[in-house]
């Protein structure tokens, strides 16, 4: 994967291009002090919603103990939120401009490990808090702010970025009637279902009219039309059985390979071998792979994004510093009790 793969994959790259077969979308520039907020570390709590006196106190007026306190400063603090007005209102009227609700994203990600954090568990949002509360509790959007060029194999300089914010016009897409595609040298040589955590029986069903509809979509209205010749591309086909494009990744480990793995993909070996997901290849087309009963339903990856990044290392023995760092504040812990426990001793 290239830096140049990655920079062809931002939207405002792909969307002029494929405009016509995609969810209507407005992109806006986002200017450095908001891009500071996203990566600050600070409070959530923002303006830019219809109540822009919003602040956050830290105090302790309320309390009916007098010996709890919430600062080191006797004195009371108040934590005033961040406005950006002129952006806001921006934002704003590009909201009411897709009908009043739209999905977010940056120039390659969109916070869908952030939706827990969501009301409705949903990235529908209506204002630029609800944009900000997605974006600040994503890693998916941290990642694209400070490390958009993971995983490239070149050593060139990083190309410059300009951030901006996407919003989608709001659709209420089937999780069963996504696909993502994979291309290399602009042939389709694997397809599988998006979301591979939940068993759809239509797809087993519709298996060979689905990957008709996907090659027949790919041929017509995205082959040699995109800047590369290696990408990953999310399709939808909706009810009627019209397709969609739905996004452009990058050909590398920074996208999710789903029921593939990445040596399958690069190698171009074993990606019609069966697995414990159907594993299927019509008339030499791509292998296309699909969960085929619950037995091989699995959890949303997303889910470890809902607790703290260090407990979910030591849970899985990702990160040694940190459960040796663990296991010397347990040993201590064990000496003081003892220690304690001696000198209660008559």
């Amino acid at each position: 994967m290239k830096k140049e793969q990655v920079v062809n994959c931002q939207f405002s790259v792909w969307y002029p291009l494929f405009k016509k077969h995609t969810i209507k979308s407005l992109i806006l520039p986002i200017p450095q002090n908001v891009i500071d907020y996203l990566l600050d570390d600070g409070t959530l709590v923002v303006s830019g919603s219809e109540n822009n006196d919003s602040q956050t106190q830290i105090n302790n007026s309320d309390s009916d103990e007098e010996d709890v306190q919430w600062t080191d400063d006797e004195t009371t603090t108040a934590v005033k939120a961040p406005e950006f007005p002129e952006f806001n209102i921006k934002v704003q009227e590009a909201i009411n401009v897709l009908g009043g609700c739209v999905f977010p994203k940056l120039n390659w990600s969109a916070p869908r490990d952030a939706n827990w954090i969501a009301l409705n568990s949903s990235l529908q949002c209506q204002s630029l808090s609800d944009i900000f509360l997605v974006f600040k509790s994503s890693d998916f959007i941290t990642h694209d702010l400070t490390q958009p060029f993971l995983h490239c194999s070149d050593d060139s300089p990083d190309p410059a970025i300009n951030y901006e914010l996407v919003l989608r016009k709001w659709s209420e897409l089937i999780p069963g009637a996504e696909f993502r595609c994979f291309v290399k040298e602009n042939k389709v040589i694997a397809i599988s279902q998006r979301d591979y955590t939940q068993h759809y029986q239509h797809i087993a069903k519709q298996e060979a009219s689905i990957s008709s509809s996907i090659l027949e979509f790919f041929r017509d209205h995205i082959q040699y039309r995109f800047p590369d010749e290696d990408f990953v591309l999310d399709v939808y086909r909706d009810s009627s059985g019209r397709m969609w494009l739905i996004d452009f990744n990058p050909f590398g480990e920074v996208t999710d390979s789903l029921l593939f793995t990445w040596e399958e993909l690069t190698s171009g070996k074993n990606l019609t071998e069966s697995q414990t997901q159907e594993d299927t290849t019509l008339q030499d087309g791509p292998a296309f792979r699909y969960t085929t009963s619950e037995v091989t339903v699995q959890p949303s990856p997303c889910l470890s994004y809902r607790i703290p990044r260090d407990f979910l290392d030591l849970t899985t023995g990702e990160d040694a510093h940190k459960l040796i760092d663990f296991l010397k504040l347990k040993k201590g812990q064990q000496e003081e009790e003892s220690s304690d426990e001696e000198g209660d001793e008559p």
